[in-house]
Formats: structure tokens, C-alpha cells, sequence
């Protein structure tokens, strides 16, 4: 989405700028001014009614160490999240949402259990779920990397909404040891939370 719209604003600024090419410089500031503050919007850095709708959000392993980021951007569909990290585990890892904007280590369970505003199930594959935290497993490569994008429509960054993540408990993000079996009660036989960092509301 983000390269389709800012190839959108690069057609008309070249054209401008052709069609301006023997007259002053300063001609064409109006239209340079325009172009730049589209592609701030188009970056998410402040929508239309004035508020911040990208956050990144700093991973730490259970030693305190930081391991990567994830930016969770507003999207029309929902909320994306851009997810890069190293010195992981290699292998299929699950990853979720939690309740509560709080990593205490070593165990991260001041995180609490899954966002689930809606009180529902969890895993993918249950009739009654999923959780608005639960979300694809994502798979670690043999280098310790992961480089994943994950677009959740249950959850949103609107505040006042009942499935915000800037809640005033705030919320959290959790890779687990183990792959998400998207069915078990209450997080998918996922194992133990090994990295976590809070969406914090940035204000």
C-alpha cells in the first residue's frame, strides 16, 4: 500500500516540475510542499484527525536483551505489524497479542493472557474463537532471523474502541517457544513466552 501511494504522488510532482522546467525555482516549492507532507501521511506518522497511528515497539529476550522491533501501523483492514528480529530459536514460533503493556522477565507473565475484548476462544481453528491477539505463527530461520508482516482485522489503534491496543492497561507483544496448535485453551500449547515488548500509546 505504502509504494503504490507514493507512486501515485511521484507521476504528478515530475510532471509539475516538467512543466515549470524554464521558470523560477521557487514555481514549484507549493507543489513540492504538497508532495512531501502526502508521503508524511502515507509514512503514518499523523492521520487526519491529528493523532500518532504508527508505533515501534522494542523486543527484549528474558535476559533484558533487545532482540528486534515490531512498527504496528493503522491500516483500513486493521492493524499491521512489521516484525524483525535475530538471535532467536530457529523454527515455528507463536505469536500473539496479550492484555496487559507490561514485560517483567524472566517469564513475561505480567502480560497476562491473550487481548480478547470479546471474550472468545482461542486458536484459529475453534469454533467459537479466535482471540482479537491470537495471530499466525511465524517461522524463525536457521540464522536466528525472522522478517514476517502481519496484518490482525480483529484489533485496532482508534482509541475508545472496545479492541484497542492502546487500552489503559496497554498491551503487549509475546513470541512463544513453540508453534501455536490454534486450538488449545487458553493459548494454543504455544510454550513459554520468550520474548515480549509493550505497545505503548505514544501520545
Amino acid at each position: 500500500m505504502k509504494f503504490r501511494l507514493m507512486k501515485l504522488f511521484i507521476l504528478p510532482l515530475s510532471i509539475a516540475i516538467m512543466a515549470s522546467g524554464c521558470g523560477n525555482m521557487d514555481d514549484n516549492a507549493p507543489e513540492q510542499e504538497k508532495a512531501d507532507e502526502a508521503i508524511e501521511v502515507d509514512k503514518g506518522i499523523e492521520t487526519e484527525g491529528g493523532g500518532n497511528q504508527t508505533v515501534t515497539v522494542e523486543l527484549k529476550n528474558t535476559d533484558g536483551a533487545t532482540v528486534g522491533t515490531a512498527v504496528v501501523e493503522a491500516e483500513n483492514e486493521g492493524v499491521k505489524i512489521s516484525l524483525r528480529a535475530d538471535h532467536l530459536t530457529p523454527g515455528v514460533h507463536g505469536f500473539h497479542i496479550h492484555e496487559k503493556g507490561i514485560c517483567e522477565s524472566p517469564d513475561f507473565k505480567s502480560a497476562g493472557g491473550h487481548f480478547n475484548p470479546t471474550d472468545k476462544k482461542h486458536g484459529f481453528d475453534h469454533e467459537a474463537g479466535p482471540h482479537a491477539g491470537d495471530m499466525p505463527n511465524i517461522t524463525v530461520k536457521e540464522g536466528g532471523t525472522v522478517e514476517e508482516e502481519i496484518v490482525n482485522e480483529f484489533v485496532t489503534l482508534e482509541k475508545g474502541k472496545e479492541n484497542t491496543l492502546f487500552s489503559d492497561e496497554g498491551t503487549a507483544l509475546i513470541i512463544h517457544s513453540k508453534a501455536d496448535d490454534y486450538i488449545s485453551q487458553p493459548a494454543g500449547n504455544a510454550g513459554d513466552r520468550i520474548v515480549c515488548g509493550v505497545i505503548s500509546d505514544p501520545k
